[in-house]
């Protein structure tokens, strides 16, 4: 077990690539971290900087209390899963798993008692005279593992290790990760650029965007306190509801197409020291409750697409022709095109953020 720091890093790539920039993050003993964000938000690039595959511009890497920043792979005792699984194709599963621990001349009897160890651990006992041209996604993939686990390395180091794999696969192999995880004990860092996975493995997820973090935290924290306007689109699946609205002081509402919607006092309180009257109000879709009645509290809209997914019914309401937000019905939601609805959603429930600074106004990170 280790723990990780990154204290103040910068990575620049050329003269004027600012890839990283003074980043922070600690990374704790027996943690399962998560490195999320878009494509080219700088997530692969920490990871190797952690791995020592790059070096920093500026900044240092701990582990534990030593400073390994500039320490090569090899002295990190670090190991590393790819996208690509990186197996050698004319070698056998164990000479594939057991590579590593030969080029360091380990006794070959400990080399053997770590291949079976891990190849049953991984399920993968009688693949070990198998080449990889001979296996599957899935099974390369358990391959890839053995040959870090026989490692008996501190840190594991997953870059995107499932995007390879149709779907169904990769649920699986996502529950397979964590077990192995936890039952190892071991430090893991896993960069990926899908929410779901991050939402579903992580203990805590760090979420990059244009070489900053944006907000650490646990899946709960990010999901439901959002600390700004990035955040809170990147993570939730479908993506949550934003509509700029105006902020009507002397009734204590939220205007947008003919919508009044009324917030309590303590929110009107943090919008008006903004000093702006315009706001973007954000509401998830499964906290709207549609209905083809009116209720009380309740605004009239239109439906414009009818998504049925089997658990649950995405509808697209329009508020006017502009502006429609995305509901999640449970079960069945019959409706069509054209037909009207009535929604609702609780105060207790929606953000509120800062149109200039998209800050979360009301349900910042604690």
């Amino acid at each position: 077990m280790v723990r990780i720091k990154l204290e103040n890093v910068n990575k620049i790539f050329g003269s004027d690539v600012h890839v990283l920039k003074d980043i922070n993050l600690e990374i704790y003993d027996n943690e399962f971290m998560v490195l999320v964000g878009p494509s080219g938000c700088g997530k692969s690039t920490c990871l190797n900087i952690i791995a020592g595959l790059e070096y920093v511009t500026s900044g240092k890497v701990y582990f534990d209390e030593v400073n390994v920043t500039f320490l090569p792979p090899k002295e990190r005792k670090v190991a590393m899963v790819f996208q690509s699984y990186a197996l050698y194709p004319h070698m056998n599963v164990k000479k594939n798993m057991s590579f590593a621990l030969r080029l360091a001349k380990t006794d070959k009897s400990v080399i053997e008692e770590r291949v079976n160890k891990a190849a049953e651990i991984l399920g993968i006992s009688s693949l070990l005279e198998r080449k990889p041209a001979e296996l599957s996604g899935g099974q390369r993939q358990r391959v890839a593992l053995g040959r870090c686990i026989v490692r008996n390395p501190t840190v594991f180091l997953f870059d995107e290790p499932l995007s390879n794999l149709d779907a169904k696969l990769r649920t699986q192999m996502r529950g397979e990760i964590i077990k192995l995880q936890k039952s190892l004990e071991i430090t893991l860092v896993y960069v990926t650029h899908d929410q779901v996975e991050a939402m579903s493995m992580a203990d805590r997820i760090a979420i990059l965007n244009d070489g900053i973090f944006q907000q650490i935290g646990t899946p709960t924290e990010v999901y439901r306190n959002p600390a700004n306007l990035f955040v809170a689109g990147f993570i939730g699946s479908p993506t949550m509801n934003f509509i700029e609205s105006k902020f009507n002081r002397g009734e204590n509402v939220l205007e947008f197409a003919k919508v009044k919607y009324p917030i309590p006092e303590d929110i009107a309180e943090k919008i008006t020291k903004t000093g702006s009257e315009k706001v973007i109000l954000g509401i998830r879709p499964e906290h709207i409750q549609i209905s083809p009645e009116r209720h009380d509290g309740s605004y009239e809209v239109s439906i414009s697409v009818v998504e049925y997914l089997g658990a649950e019914t995405l509808v697209t309401v329009d508020f006017s022709e502009h502006i429609s937000a995305k509901c999640a019905a449970q079960g069945f939601y019959s409706s069509k095109m054209g037909d009207k609805a009535f929604v609702s959603f609780p105060t207790d429930l929606i953000h509120v953020f800062d149109i200039n600074t998209e800050k979360n106004l009301v349900n910042p990170p604690n």
